[in-house]
């Protein structure tokens, strides 16, 4: 038994750090005298080497290190004859358990990948002939591919793929988001699913995530829950983590968030969706649970994109924009494919004025996830917030005929026509026709009111708000009824309205400033004194303001020293 096979036992055992220590020993050995070791034997050597320095992270240096194995191969494949070692090392021993050189090659590309070099990736991996290929090497090409948006290059991947390993479902899954149909994707997996047992599911699984690829929310949610209800599959948390995000993109943010917490509550430990779930929670105003939430994702792995972005939409939600972009950028470092990362940022560039910069992040979303409204509503946002009612109209127009007329689509049309005085009647029309679909869908509500109120039909958008707020509690919405009320000069159910509105989200500032705004109507005197208290508070607010800008400047100077602009 020689030194290498030392080498190579240790290397199998796990034992990285030994390995590092004595193959840089022997290779420093193999230089002084190159007679030492065969070819075959230092080849060896190179990859047990690069292996203990990619275990211990060290990608760039790996990567060299994996080079200059290939090299060594190169010359052991051009010797004819393979000379015997020093060490008295046979022609057999040479050439016996050699590691593999497209095993090397995929090590080579893993470090390019996570070095974000995917050009260089997808080309140490082309190099690699189509027949020795195996599976996860065509799924890493398959995702490279459609990361750099070579999408047939990218079906033909995952389909070779599934030729190999019919029960592939994240191949299934990237075809299914390729445009694939999910008829063909089905026919892939015909004979795996009539040859084995309890797997009559999987077509059932496949037709719902074709569905969800294919921006059909409602009979997504009809197959999932089909899929759920079975007993064999029942309480299975990727099924209600993919329930709870269809929930979400149809709108429904009550059921996504009760479905978010059933899985969550099945898995302590779950990450994935989690990122959708602290948006919808900041949202609805519970920062005091998106904290904690960000709180234990940390303690679970700060290696996902997820608990910065929990943390991210906290600052956002808190008006804390400088610090929310951090954030989102840190989460991006750490998945660029990361949808509600580049959400976040997106929303904190806008917020700050910095539009052009989060047109750039909206657009590589709305590139990722075609099929989720919200991608294009940011960018709808950031054309009106920039005068662009044209390339707006345009947008809305598109999703429109893209999508079909659901509620969602005659909204976010409807909200830019809003703009426009020219087309407030169309406005009027496109929110009927979605409030006709979903009476509950709180954004067509949100806009009815505000038409309302330009028009100031306030006894019309009470009723709305009231038949609306008879099924679910909504912070805007009491704020709203709240607003239509003392329009009215109905100030004691006002009151009520701001008062439930800042029970659930005591950080609503209008609602605060509609609850002051009467107090000081309703008492003149009370009003003089607390215009002095107000006084005083606010010079207490304008040392939190100098504070809060020295922060936001401490963020920036993060913001730079991880790169971002």
């Amino acid at each position: 038994m020689s030194v290498i096979d030392y080498v190579r036992d240790m290397a199998a055992a796990g034992l990285y750090s030994n390995v590092r220590i004595l193959s840089s020993l022997l290779l420093t050995m193999s230089s002084n005298n190159p007679e030492l070791f065969s070819p075959a034997q230092k080849y060896q050597l190179l990859v047990y080497h690069a292996d203990s320095i990619f275990h211990d992270k060290e990608y760039r240096n790996a990567a060299c290190k994996y080079n200059m194995a290939l090299q060594q191969k190169k010359v052991l494949s051009k010797a004819s004859k393979v000379r015997p070692s020093s060490s008295g090392g046979s022609s057999s021993v040479q050439t016996q358990n050699l590691p593999s050189e497209i095993e090397v090659k995929y090590k080579i590309a893993e470090c390019y990948t996570i070095l974000k070099l995917d050009k260089d990736a997808i080309s140490v991996l082309d190099g690699i002939p189509s027949r020795q290929r195996t599976p996860k090497i065509n799924m890493m090409l398959a995702n490279l591919y459609r990361k750099a948006g070579q999408e047939r290059s990218a079906v033909t991947s995952y389909k070779e793929v599934l030729r190999q390993c019919p029960l592939a479902l994240d191949a299934i899954i990237g075809l299914l988001s390729l445009s694939v149909k999910g008829a063909e994707v089905a026919s892939m997996t015909m004979d795996v699913i009539q040859s084995i047992p309890n797997l009559d599911w999987l077509s059932v699984w496949i037709k719902a995530y074709a569905f969800i690829h294919g921006g059909d929310n409602h009979r997504a949610i009809n197959t999932i829950c089909s899929l759920e209800k079975k007993s064999l599959l029942r309480d299975n948390v990727d099924l209600l983590v993919s329930l709870a995000d269809v929930y979400f993109r149809a709108g429904d943010t009550k059921n996504a968030i009760l479905k978010f917490e059933q899985a969550q509550m099945l898995d302590p430990y779950l990450i994935k969706g989690m990122d959708v779930y602290g948006y919808l929670m900041a949202r609805e105003g519970h920062l005091e649970d998106v904290e904690v939430l960000g709180g234990r994702l940390f303690n679970i792995s700060d290696q996902h994109a997820e608990p910065w972005v929990i943390s991210g939409c906290h600052s956002f939600y808190s008006k804390r924009y400088s610090r929310a972009l951090y954030l989102g950028a840190k989460a991006i470092q750490l998945n660029s494919n990361s949808v509600q990362a580049l959400l976040l940022k997106g929303a904190a560039l806008r917020n700050m004025g910095r539009v052009q910069e989060a047109i750039i992040h909206f657009r590589e979303a709305m590139r990722l996830a075609p099929c989720r409204l919200d991608c294009y509503e940011g960018l709808i946002d950031c054309y009106l917030a920039s005068n662009g009612i044209r390339e707006a109209m345009g947008m809305a127009n598109n999703i429109y005929k893209t999508l079909g007329a659901n509620a969602q689509t005659l909204t976010i049309l409807a909200t830019v026509c809003l703009e426009d005085p020219m087309t407030q009647e169309k406005a009027k029309t496109l929110l009927d026709k979605a409030l006709a679909q979903r009476p509950d869908y709180i954004k067509a509500v949100v806009k009815k009111a505000e038409l309302l109120s330009r028009e100031q039909k306030y006894e019309e958008g009470i009723a709305l708000l009231r038949n609306t707020l008879a099924n679910q509690s909504d912070c805007m919405l009491h704020r709203m009824l709240g607003d239509f009320l003392v329009a009215v000069n109905d100030y004691q159910e006002a009151m009520d309205q701001y008062s439930i509105a800042l029970s659930l989200d005591p950080n609503d500032q209008k609602s605060l400033e509609g609850m002051q705004k009467m107090e000081k109507e309703e008492s003149p005197t009370d009003a003089t004194v607390e215009l002095d208290g107000d006084d005083m508070e606010g010079s207490g607010e304008e040392g939190d303001l100098e504070g809060s800008d020295s922060e936001a400047a401490q963020w920036a100077d993060q913001e730079q020293w991880f790169g971002m602009q």
